[in-house]
């Protein structure tokens, strides 16, 4: 029983902290929307000022002109805008459609593998320049092995069987128990 107890204090201590966590992110999400709130009024105050609408009609048809005088700024600087990707997508279209006549012209021949050695590898890379010579057998020291022991017991007997028809038969053991002794 004490394991179911340890299991529960242990699900109630979980369900605690997720209660915790739940609420510090509720009181982050309320401080992330009121800054939000306030970031927002700021740049409209800075960048939209407040409208002050004039008594007299005169001062009405001012202030509607030079809205549309701003107005048409904006515009003349988006159709300028729209010109220059409209050239720019055009540019990169024609760019494509030569690199694709281009691909399109050449047929890549299918590559084979070549066996070749490295001193030929060199001669081809380097033409009349190679002198190394890449065989490194040629340039190995030759060893000349001492015989040893059994090499020569070995050459000695001879084939084997010969040895086998000498000691096949009477004689053969007799001639046997001779040399050992």
């Amino acid at each position: 029983e004490a394991p179911k107890k340890r299991n529960r204090a242990i699900t109630a201590r979980r369900q605690h902290l997720k209660s915790v966590m739940l609420q510090i992110a509720a009181t982050e999400l309320e401080k992330d929307k009121s800054r939000r709130e306030a970031e927002k009024q700021n740049y409209l105050a800075e960048h939209c000022p407040p409208l002050h609408i004039p008594g007299s009609m005169s001062e009405v048809q001012e202030l509607c002109k030079q809205l549309h005088a701003k107005i048409d700024a904006a515009e003349e600087e988006k159709y300028d805008m729209e010109v220059k990707v409209q050239k720019s997508s055009k540019e990169l279209e024609d760019m494509n459609q030569k690199l694709f006549d281009l691909r399109g012209k050449f047929k890549r021949p299918p590559l084979r593998r070549v066996r070749m050695s490295a001193d030929a590898m060199l001669k081809a890379l380097l033409g009349s320049k190679h002198k190394v010579c890449m065989d490194l057998r040629a340039n190995l020291k030759q060893v000349k092995k001492e015989d040893t022991e059994k090499e020569r017991d070995l050459r000695d007997v001879g084939d084997w069987r010969k040895n086998i028809e000498e000691k096949s038969g009477m004689e053969g053991r007799k001639k046997m128990f001779e040399t050992e002794s």
